[in-house]
This record gives structure tokens, sequence and C-alpha cells, in this order.
């Protein structure tokens, strides 16, 4: 009999949670964990926008970096309303590189370099416009000459065979004009085409010789008669140090006469589906 009732009362124990091992077990395992005090809460999500706001700026920094266009100096290969994406390792890391005010550091050069081909699209930091992100097409390599007469370009003194391909009506320098359409070939193979809105005798169509010092790059725009480049001085020779990257890809695009970009109730009318995705030549 007192076998039994001290094994009813170990049993009684057992279950209680209050001795025994198993009995610290259930005891602890039911504790709920202490609430986060508002601080705690928001120095966690503090936290958490910083580190995302980090790996952000290390991945444009390193990798790609989005820009759109905001001028039709590209025209026809870029429009009023493209966003693309531009490779920063394609041509090593320089200042440019960085996000601003870093972009303003008294830094020189290149780390693991390479360099830009003819007939490239990139994007530099023109310096001589507050450091602003242009997109021009490389067409001088350091040590080449550049020249333009009657629109027609002329590289090293020999000239860049182009070929009419059509006429088209476009918004240019504020008013509505036919523009010629040419396809260009330069000495490397590279082709694309270009525009001349006011035909081959307008103000940047008779250019040059330039010479491209080392160190430097010659660069036009697309649409020869409406281009802030390097015939400009507002622009002249680019630095290698100040190039950006190379512009490889188009991931959007939308007609900004139809739409503004906030304007997403207008996108299924506006949006350029036939040019996302497309590569940027």
């Amino acid at each position: 009999m007192t076998f039994n009732m001290l094994s009813m009362d170990k049993i009684k124990k057992a279950f209680s949670g209050k001795t025994g091992v198993e009995g610290d077990k259930i005891g602890k395992s039911s504790k709920k964990p202490a609430e986060m005090t508002a601080a705690e809460e928001a120095w966690d999500i503090l936290k958490t926008i910083l580190l995302a706001v980090a790996i952000t700026l290390v991945f444009r920094m390193v990798a790609w970096q989005p820009f759109n266009i905001p001028s039709g100096s590209m025209r026809p290969n870029l429009l009023v309303g493209d966003f693309l994406v531009v490779s920063k390792f394609e041509y090593g890391y320089s200042k440019a590189s960085l996000v601003y005010p870093f972009t303003r550091l008294p830094i020189d050069g290149r780390i693991f370099a390479g360099s830009p081909e003819r007939g490239d699209v990139v994007v530099f930091k023109n310096s001589r416009d507050r450091n602003r992100d242009y997109i021009k097409r490389v067409i001088g390599l350091p040590g080449d000459e550049v020249q333009t007469v009657n629109g027609t370009l002329y590289l090293n003194g020999k000239k860049i065979t182009r070929e009419l391909v059509g006429n088209e009506t476009v918004r240019c320098a504020g008013y509505q004009s036919l523009a010629a359409t040419y396809r260009e070939a330069l000495p490397n193979g590279i082709s694309y085409t270009i525009q001349e809105c006011n035909g081959n005798n307008y103000r940047l169509d008779n250019v040059g010789p330039y010479v491209v010092p080392e160190g430097h790059f010659f660069m036009m725009g697309d649409n020869r008669d409406n281009s802030q480049d390097s015939r400009t001085p507002m622009v002249g020779m680019v630095p290698a140090d100040q190039i950006v990257g190379k512009a490889q890809r188009l991931v959007f695009s939308v007609d900004g006469a139809e739409s503004r970009i906030w304007q997403v109730w207008k996108w299924p009318s506006a949006i350029r589906f036939d040019r996302i995705f497309d590569p940027v030549k």
C-alpha cells in the first residue's frame, strides 16, 4: 500500500511540470519568447533596408546598371523612353563605375581594364556637363584621325561607306523632319543605321580632322544632326576613365509621347513590346 501511494505521488509530480527531468523540459519549452521593443523592431527594419541598399549599390557598381534614354541623339537605334542595362565589367572599373558622390573622387585610371571597340555603344560621364551620363557610339580609337565631309565619315583618311536604306518622318530638334536613314559600316565589320535630319550640310556635317589622343575615344550619336558628341566643345574627346560601361540590352520601352513612365494605366497602348529584351546594336 505504501509503495502504491509513493508511486502515485511520483506520477502526479511528473505530470505537474514542477519537478523531475521531464517536468523541467516541459516547463522550459512552454515559455514564450520575450517580445521585441519598438526600438528593437525599428533597428531590425533599418538593418534590412541598409543591407538591401548595400547589395543594390554593389550590384550597380560591379555588374549592371540601368539607364533610360531621355533624348533622340541615338535614333534610330535607341528611342526616347527606352530602358537598358549597361555592363560594368566589360571594360573594367574606374571612378565612373561608382555612384555619386564617389564619381567625383580624384582617382585616375581603370582596373581590370578592357578597351572599347569601334561601333560599341557606351555610357560615359561628361565632366564638361556636370558629370552627367551620356550614351554614344565609339567611332575613333586612340591615334585615329576622324573627319566628316558633307555628312560622310572619314577614318584615317578613308571614306566610310554608307548606304541609303530609307526615309522616316521624325521629330528632330523640336520639329518634324523627313530624316534620311543610312547603314554605315566601320572597318572592323560593325554596321549600324544612322539618321540625317537636315541633309548632309548641317552644322556638324563638315568638321575635323580630329586626332584622338592616347587614352581617349571619339564618340558620335547615331542621329548625326541632333547629337551633342565629340564633334562639339561640350563633349570633346572622352577619357577612358570616364567610361561607365557598354550598353547591352533593352529591358523596357515606353513611348513618352503616349504615356509618362508613372502613368501605368496608359502603358498597354504606350509600351513598345517589340523592343523589350532587344540587344543594343
